[in-house]
């Protein structure tokens, strides 16, 4: 998201004051939100492909939502189909359940969108929402096609629970090719294939599809949801909302579906408080990204300069000011993202709490990108204990089993590569130190609560361990190579 993309998004604040107290509102976040994809995907060396990646969010979003539904109730349906739809993450109450005909005109107006939207290859100088040319209207109006027709498909299954897993694997799946430098590449030069470029020019670089990450998140919480039968009815507006809501599209958090919906269904009136505070959270992101991230970015551990730097305190000031940078990047687009929904009555949760301030690894990951953390917690860390403890396994072996499998899992969520693979197994087990050093230490650390200067100490003892800790992690995450960053990693130590 850049400036300009910002101060479009936050002009919609005067029109959103006069349209979000009555049911334009609703309809106001869901145009706004399909709009936004298109025009924040970046433009891609491939032909349309700056169309169809956002088309095919879309799509995947309509598909998911569409074998997620619950069953509508009926005049004619008995108290045992009423009964068996809810046991499946249905609603037993039938007016919970979203109105048929609303959902037809949301896919009416969505496809109305998508076809605008092509419609501009042929305004010549009014041309275009995305970054180049959209393709022909025909290839257009066929994938809306398929993409209906397979979504009325999907919603008439009597049974849907293995559409659930193939979903969730089907999504796994695109993740690897995409964050797979090696299929990425491969991918990419089918898709120059079909559209009659030349092959030999694909890098893995080439599918650019933004947001792609965070809207696999949420459509995998909603499969998992929807089979343990915990997700709530939800309309097709509120869910292309959810899953596209532009202010958190870019860079999260990772909201979840129920608590989004609960948001956008209650009354909302746009006051001056309300525009006060949203406007002080946007201007707090801005500085932190545009300002401090960007300014430490300029100076910041990368594989140029980690090459040329020998000294070892100079690196040192390479790698702080890549720890700060990465945060006020970050946290600066969580607190832009967190503003503007405010100014729609959209309460987005927090994703960072002074991480660098935390005295352990663990306490770092609870206020370290919070919702990514809340989310592997609940569909990998959870399940895998309880599958783990069902073993006769000692309680040790599970913990570091559970731990280094999450954190690698994260660290692969960057990307497919050595480097991010060790940078989790880094943090896994440093998380697997901590817990059983914490452990040993809960007989003596009662004592410390009558020495306060002690305790003080031992407090900001573990606040510099920890950010130590975390910064030569960095080292692992910025640089393309184990070989670099062994190197660099040397030579902060002193042992190069």
């Amino acid at each position: 998201m850049t400036l300009a993309h910002l101060l479009a998004f936050s002009a919609l604040a005067p029109l959103a004051r006069y349209l979000v107290q009555g049911r334009a509102r609703p309809w106001l976040m869901f145009g706004g939100s399909v709009l936004a994809i298109y025009w924040l995907q970046p433009l891609t060396p491939i032909r349309y492909l700056d169309f169809w990646l956002p088309t095919a969010t879309l799509a995947l979003t309509v598909w998911v939502w569409a074998a997620t539904r619950p069953v509508p109730a009926s005049a004619s349906a008995s108290p045992t189909a009423l009964s068996r739809g809810a046991g499946q993450g249905g609603a037993s109450n039938p007016a919970a359940l979203p109105n048929p005909r609303e959902d037809r005109a949301t896919a009416l107006v969505l496809a109305a969108f998508v076809l605008l939207i092509a419609l501009t290859r042929y305004t010549g100088a009014l041309c275009c929402l995305t970054p180049s040319r959209p393709p022909d209207i025909v290839p257009v109006a066929a994938a809306l096609a398929l993409t209906a027709g397979l979504g009325l498909a999907l919603a008439r299954l009597p049974t849907r629970s293995v559409l659930w897993t193939g979903g969730v694997i089907l999504l796994l799946l695109l993740f690897i090719v995409l964050k797979t430098d090696a299929l990425s590449q491969a991918a990419s030069a089918g898709l120059r294939a079909i559209g009659g470029q030349d092959a030999s020019l694909a890098l893995p670089t080439d599918l650019r599809w933004l947001g792609f990450s965070y809207v696999a998140f949420r459509l995998i919480h909603v499969l998992r949801d929807r089979a343990l039968g915990r997700l709530p009815a939800v309309s097709l507006r509120e869910f292309v909302t959810y899953i596209t809501f532009f202010p958190a599209f870019t860079a999260g958090p990772i909201d979840r579906v129920e608590r989004f919906v609960k948001d956008s269904r209650a009354p909302f009136t746009l006051t001056a408080a309300e525009v006060l505070a949203g406007g002080e959270r946007i201007a707090l992101g801005v500085l932190k990204k545009f300002v401090v991230a960007d300014s430490l970015a300029l100076v910041a551990l990368n594989p140029l300069n980690a090459e040329q730097a020998q000294s070892g305190p100079w690196l040192w000031v390479l790698v702080y000011a890549y720890a700060f940078r990465l945060y006020f990047d970050f946290a600066g687009y969580t607190d832009i993202a967190i503003g503007l929904g405010r100014l729609f009555g959209i309460k987005l949760p927090e994703n960072f709490d002074r991480p660098y301030a935390r005295q352990n690894l663990t306490l770092f990951w609870n206020s370290w990108h919070i919702t990514l953390a809340q989310w592997f917690r609940a569909y990998v860390f959870n399940p895998l204990t309880r599958a783990l403890r069902a073993r006769p396994l000692p309680p040790a072996l599970i913990i570091f089993l559970t731990q280094m499998v999450v954190m690698v899992l994260i660290g692969l969520w960057h990307g497919v590569t050595w480097n991010f693979l060790t940078w989790g197994a880094w943090h896994g087990l440093g998380l697997f130190i901590h817990n059983r050093f914490a452990d040993r230490m809960k007989p003596r650390a009662t004592a410390l609560d009558s020495r306060p200067r002690l305790k003080r100490l031992a407090h900001w003892a573990g606040v510099l361990v920890t950010f130590h800790f975390v910064a030569l992690g960095w080292v692992w995450f910025a640089l393309p190579t184990p070989a670099l960053a062994l190197e660099v990693l040397q030579k902060l130590l002193g042992l190069w």
